[in-house]
């Protein structure tokens, strides 16, 4: 990261403090060769997995089980030229253990949309990066915003 960008990198216990305050996060997919992206309901267990919860039926189910994905959540202050962006990388797996299941209907994330057959989706942090800016950009006192 260039020192003069505007931005702070985050460590990754900074990226994982952000992420368990954040409400809504984006999965970042591929679909049919594509690029996908979509907005979820997360929470960090407690190895700092990113756990999701969708219905079993669902595309996203089927599209990121055993694949390589991106988990991004933020935080923008546009009044303030302030924010930070964190993004995970790592495997996505269906949690296919039924007592690890029933732990996570008890502790996971809570989805908005019911659904008869949930499952919860995985996401190993093996790669986590984040970076803020602080009180927008400025070079030699003058605002590059």
């Amino acid at each position: 990261m260039n020192p003069n960008d505007g931005f702070r990198e985050l460590g990754r216990q900074e990226c994982l403090d952000r992420l368990d305050g954040a409400p809504i996060g984006r999965v970042v997919h591929t679909r049919d060769a594509l690029p996908a992206v979509l907005p979820v309901i997360f929470c960090l267990d407690a190895e700092s997995a990113v756990v999701l919860r969708t219905s079993a039926d669902s595309e996203l189910a089927r599209c990121i089980d055993g694949a390589v994905v991106a988990f991004e959540a933020d935080a923008v202050d546009a009044a303030g030229h302030a924010g930070w962006s964190v993004v995970v990388t790592g495997l996505a797996l269906v949690v296919s253990d039924p007592a690890e299941h029933d732990r996570l209907t008890r502790t996971g994330p809570r989805s908005w949309v019911t659904s008869p057959h949930d499952v919860f989706i995985r996401i190993d942090a093996e790669l986590v990066t984040g970076r803020e800016l602080v009180g927008g950009r400025t070079l030699y006192g003058v605002d590059l915003s």
